[in-house]
């Protein structure tokens, strides 16, 4: 565009025309009102900073999917985009004061949110695609609150490209698991994160039809694909999966056929349950420990990974392999009858390694088969040392182990390890305990901060218990942590620096609380 273009002057002409004013400019330059000099610099301006001459608009997006979701009521929008608003405001590191972490408790919202069946008022869903973009462990129920639009606004913005990648959440509308035509084309055109959220779905329907749709499709996806499509199987695992788990022990991927081993040894009546019973059976039993020999194609083809990591024993690693993976219900035979408990009492025969060896692959096999019975054994009494524990002294395993018992009675075990040994060594074990810590759980952490605070010690010594208690203890405990913020007053001599930091946890604590029962209040429908 030149000065032949009407309205148009190059940038000399206004500038000479603002210095000598457009009264006494001439020779056809912008004149008149001081008002149109300034429009035709802020047209040039616009000009100049677009670098492009203006072009034809492009076509315009179809409207996003309609989400048939109920939006939050106005409380809880309010208090999402307070959630939202704060997580781009933190940061820095420091002193935390009284005042509660408003970015610890956007997990907290957004799931109470997804049990409500909520879905993101229109304005928030950016927010919250920048939140889950930011915050890997946000994205699941970000997305999920998002739902069709938050897709369609990730189709958008390269910035929000992941939500098309994740399989949880964000996958918009999916077609009736009812309907063979609608299932059979989106899982033959969707987008990886449609065509995972359509498998649970379906899976969820009929655990049996998910292996089915998986085989129309399996030999030409990509190994990375296959791994998380077998993966999503473990949900609904039952005996009917077994003939296509048994077909991926063969798969071209190493990973693929390690999950498909591991997933059929979750299964006790599986062939191949039955198969690592008769070498464990061969291997392990009253008279002692005889590690396997070799490892040979056949325990290759089931799963056994050849190469041990470093530092540990051939053997042993190959033992390990196949006590986990074989069905617990066999060793009461092998023992004489004898129940879990007794058989983890026997001492073994060949020293403390093999007894380590074994109780560690006991441990992952009872973790694997969800048997309550085999982890009560390997646990033992919480209030014993954890070195002398009858099964596993780490605290990682015991966390594990505790998954598979009822909420009430890990919440009581926890609750005696914490009374029995504080809360040094308990931080994993909260970890897997079910939200809210009420009863005697809530009260034993509460119990043993206020000792902890009595011993003089600093709360930040208990830094990832405080910060686990203020998401997950009950609210109902707020009452009883004023009463110790009366006790842990700062006197008015100024007392140790302990007692004014222990004032200033508890302060959060209770506000923080109090702050998550006011937003759980407000997400619950009129």
């Amino acid at each position: 565009m030149g000065k032949g273009d009407e309205g148009y002057w190059d940038w000399e002409e206004l500038v000479g025309a603002a210095l000598l004013g457009t009264d006494r400019r001439r020779g056809g330059g912008p004149a008149g009102s001081p008002e149109a000099l300034l429009d035709a610099a802020a047209v040039h301006t616009v000009r100049r900073r677009a670098g492009l001459r203006p072009a034809e608009a492009g076509p315009r997006p179809q409207p996003a999917p309609r989400d048939p979701r109920p939006a939050p009521p106005a409380a809880a929008r309010q208090r999402l985009a307070q959630l939202l608003a704060d997580r781009t405001a933190a940061g820095g590191a420091g002193r935390r004061g009284a005042a509660p972490d408003l970015t610890e408790l956007l997990p907290q919202w957004l799931a109470a949110a997804g049990r409500h069946g909520y879905r993101s008022p229109a304005a928030l869903v950016p927010a919250l695609l920048d939140a889950a973009r930011a915050r890997t462990d946000l994205r699941a129920p970000a997305l999920a609150l998002a739902g069709a639009r938050g897709l369609w606004l990730a189709r958008l913005n390269p910035d929000w490209r992941f939500a098309l990648r994740g399989g949880a959440g964000g996958a918009g509308e999916l077609p009736d698991v009812t309907d063979p035509a609608g299932v059979e084309r989106l899982w033959q055109e969707g987008l990886f994160a449609e065509r995972v959220a359509l498998l649970s779905a379906v899976r969820a329907h009929e655990a049996a039809a998910a292996p089915r749709l998986l085989e129309t499709t399996w030999a030409t996806e990509r190994a990375e694909d296959r791994l998380m499509f077998l993966d999503s199987l473990r949900a609904g695992l039952s005996p009917q999966d077994e003939p296509f788990l048994e077909a991926a022990l063969g798969d071209r991927s190493r990973n693929v056929r390690a999950t498909a081993a591991e997933l059929l040894s979750a299964l006790p009546g599986s062939a191949l349950a039955g198969r690592m019973a008769e070498r464990a059976l061969a291997c392990v039993g009253p008279e002692g420990v005889t590690p396997p020999a070799e490892c040979d194609a056949g325990m290759l083809r089931d799963g056994v990974v050849k190469r041990p990591p470093a530092g540990r024993g051939e053997r042993a690693w190959w033992l390990g392999q196949l006590v986990e993976a074989a069905p617990l219900s066999c060793w009461r035979e092998r023992f004489g009858g004898l129940g879990p408990a007794e058989i983890v009492a026997l001492p073994v025969a060949g020293g403390e390694e093999w007894r380590e060896e074994l109780h560690a692959a006991w441990c992952r096999a009872a973790v694997r088969q969800r048997d309550a019975g085999w982890s009560r054994a390997l646990l033992g009494a919480a209030s014993a040392p954890p070195a002398a524990g009858p099964g596993t002294a780490s605290l990682a395993e015991r966390a594990k182990l505790l998954e598979t018992l009822p909420d009430a009675e890990r919440a009581d075990w926890v609750a005696e390890f914490i009374r029995a040994h504080g809360l040094s060594e308990a931080f994993q074990l909260l970890g897997v305990c079910v939200v809210p810590w009420a009863g005697a759980l809530g009260r034993a952490v509460v119990d043993a901060l206020d000792s902890a605070r009595e011993a003089g010690s600093y709360p930040w010594s208990f830094s990832g218990v405080m910060g686990l208690a203020e998401r997950c203890l009950d609210p109902a405990e707020a009452g009883r942590l004023e009463v110790l913020i009366a006790a842990a007053a700062v006197p008015e001599d100024g007392g140790s620096g302990a007692v004014a930091y222990w004032a200033e946890a508890f302060q959060r604590l209770v506000a923080t609380l109090r702050l998550r029962e006011a937003m759980l209040s407000e997400l619950a429908p009129a």
